[in-house]
This record gives C-alpha cells, sequence and structure tokens, in this order.
C-alpha cells in the first residue's frame, strides 16, 4: 500500500522500517531539540502523512529512549487521523525529560515510531439496561 508523506526538509530520509520484520518505522528528529529538565517538549518530526480513510497511524515511543535519552512520552502513544495532513501538521513528538539535566536530541536522531493501524467506525446504540452480573473491581480479575 503507498501512503502519501511529505518531508518537511528533503535533506533528511524518509522514514523507513529498519528491519524485515519490523512493522513500525523510525520517525527522525527534523532540528537539534533541548528539553529542559522535568519539562514537556516537542520533536518536529519532519513529516506529514496522509493516512487512508481506514487506517490510523499511532506514534510509539522506541524502547531505548527512556534509557539513552531520559526520555518518555506523557501520553503514552499519539494518534494521527486521516485528517491530519495540513501544511502546518507536521508530526511532532511529544516527550517528557524525566532527568535533572537538560537532554539534547539531535537532528536526524530516531526518536518516535510511526505504527499504521486498521481503523473502523462505529454507530452506538444505546443500552438502557445492562446486565445484572458484574465483575466488579478494577481490572480483569477484579481485584
Amino acid at each position: 500500500m503507498n501512503v502519501e508523506i511529505y518531508r518537511v526538509d528533503s535533506s533528511l530520509p524518509l522514514p523507513k522500517y529498519e528491519t524485515k520484520g519490523s512493522f513500525a518505522f523510525d520517525l527522525l528528529a527534523r532540528e537539534e531539540t533541548v528539553i529542559p529538565p522535568n519539562e514537556i517538549g516537542f520533536v518536529p518530526g519532519n513529516v506529514i502523512i496522509k493516512c487512508p480513510q481506514n487506517l490510523a497511524l499511532l506514534i510509539l515511543p522506541r524502547s531505548s529512549t527512556p534509557r539513552k535519552k531520559s526520555l518518555v512520552f506523557p501520553h503514552s502513544i499519539g494518534l494521527i487521523d486521516a485528517d491530519y495532513h495540513g501544511e502546518k501538521d507536521e508530526i511532532k513528538i511529544q516527550v517528557y525529560n524525566f532527568s535533572d539535566n537538560a537532554v539534547t536530541v539531535e537532528r536526524g536522531e530516531r526518536i518516535a515510531q510511526g505504527l499504521f493501524v486498521q481503523t473502523e467506525k462505529v454507530e452506538f446504540t444505546e443500552d438502557h439496561s445492562p446486565e445484572e452480573i458484574s465483575r466488579g473491581g478494577f481490572g480483569s480479575t477484579g481485584e
């Protein structure tokens, strides 16, 4: 499947899958970005991606980023919808610096992963009488 992509800085490479078995592709930082200690920052991801109507693009952290950079995603994942592809809709990676020192993300550094997932819109039908049997509690075991 082909997906339309626009690079803000065409001197940086297109995103790519790093291995044959990769499901997610890496996103690169468009410019050097300094994230102050204990603050949230936004790293420009250099691309605007037009998702087909049946796909959503999830922006996920790379597993090594917390250990190597002291950065985590404060919202766990990012979601790029099918209608987020205008000229000012560069994907930005939101990160939280949990260290006591400023963290620099270098231009061209792999900072996040993108993963396309199938989507389907649903219609809701309101239920006015839920079942009397309940698992209760929180989580899968009710404890």
